[in-house]
């Protein structure tokens, strides 16, 4: 049985996107036969303290030679270190989205990350990401060679179509509660649409980001929206699931996403979608499955709102579209057989 290492930053149950990536992957190595060893970097991350960060090198420093090492981006982008590994270890990054993207950092931080991330990438002998968008960014603005670049879209399951909320239209936004997500500007776009009949759940990890979890809450109650959005905070998979398949139309303002998978899940679903430009977006969102407007735009996405609310003619064709896109969604498999490749081209 081969071995590899796969680390990745605190709990890797965490109920967010790329833990989820990270998750399956592992499952379908394991499926296919790998021996992996999941390596708990420690929590803080992207901002570790000194001892956090000391340990997670020790970590990866015990993995024995000769050992593949795959490292989840949100830690590897901090830890430039790791290229003291690269002559007894294979080294493979996971980048889900560039650290310096995260939406809210000083320009000093930006510029921190950008110059910890490019030099931690400079060591791996593979680098995989999440979609071409990311892919491109590392090309341009990282000085990654295309030659050690893989893309391995998220997986979408296959599930029953959505049935719907019925009467009042059910507004299902998914994503940890970071100010990326932008929900400061849905909620303001809902305030917009007081005579429209509609409700919305939020579901997202309140842990990541207390600040913003406190201005979610907050902006709810300043704008009267209390009786109509209810924040859920993380979700059981079952929970999830019957939120998908009571929704009517799935909403997220991002200001920028690496792939995207809560969009895609609802694709799956049925459910048509109102996003942004922002980053991989239009590349997850098949056209004619959704509405896509310009990022930071709260008028633009009230009108997309008001059109998807008062037109369920218009839900129900963008409804059947994404039905249709369901089908070509990527796969997990798919995903992991990218991951086979890169292990095997750097062993």
């Amino acid at each position: 049985m081969r071995r590899i290492a796969f680390a990745v930053p605190g709990d890797l149950s965490t109920p967010t996107g790329g833990y989820t990536y990270d998750r399956r992957i592992i499952g379908e190595l394991r499926r296919l036969g790998f021996g992996v060893d999941v390596i708990d970097l420690g929590e803080g991350f992207p901002r570790p303290n000194a001892e956090t960060r000391a340990a997670a090198l020790a970590k990866l420093a015990a993995v024995p030679r000769g050992s593949a090492i795959v490292v989840d981006g949100l830690a590897l982008g901090v830890l430039p270190e790791i290229a003291a590994l690269r002559a007894r270890n294979p080294l493979i990054g996971l980048v889900h989205h560039p650290l310096a993207l995260e939406t809210g950092l000083a320009p000093d931080e930006i510029e921190r990350f950008r110059a910890s991330e490019r030099a931690a990438l400079a060591s791996m002998q593979a680098i995989i990401v999440t979609s071409p968008a990311i892919a491109r960014v590392l090309v341009a603005d990282y000085g990654v060679s295309p030659d050690v670049l893989s893309v391995a879209p998220p997986g979408s399951e296959r599930v029953r179509c959505a049935h719907g909320g019925g009467g009042t239209v059910a507004l299902l936004s998914v994503g940890i509660i970071v100010p990326r997500k932008g929900y400061d500007l849905l909620v303001a776009a809902l305030a917009t649409l007081g005579d429209l009949p509609w409700r919305l759940t939020i579901v997202g990890d309140r842990r990541r980001d207390a600040q913003a979890s406190a201005r979610l809450d907050a902006d709810v109650l300043r704008h009267g929206l209390t009786a109509r959005v209810a924040i859920e905070g993380a979700v059981s998979a079952e929970r999830l699931a019957e939120l998908y398949s009571a929704a009517d139309v799935f909403v997220l303002a991002s200001r920028y996403e690496g792939y995207g998978m809560a969009f895609a899940q609802a694709i799956a679903y049925g459910v048509p979608v109102i996003g942004t430009t922002a980053g991989a977006i239009p590349e997850t969102v098949p056209a004619g499955a959704g509405l896509l407007v310009p990022p930071d735009d709260a008028r633009a996405l009230a009108a997309a709102l008001r059109l998807l609310i008062s037109d369920a003619g218009e839900r129900a064709r963008l409804a059947r579209n994404a039905r249709a896109a369901a089908n070509l969604l990527p796969t997990w498999p798919a995903a992991a057989a990218v991951f086979v490749r890169a292990i095997e081209g750097v062993s």
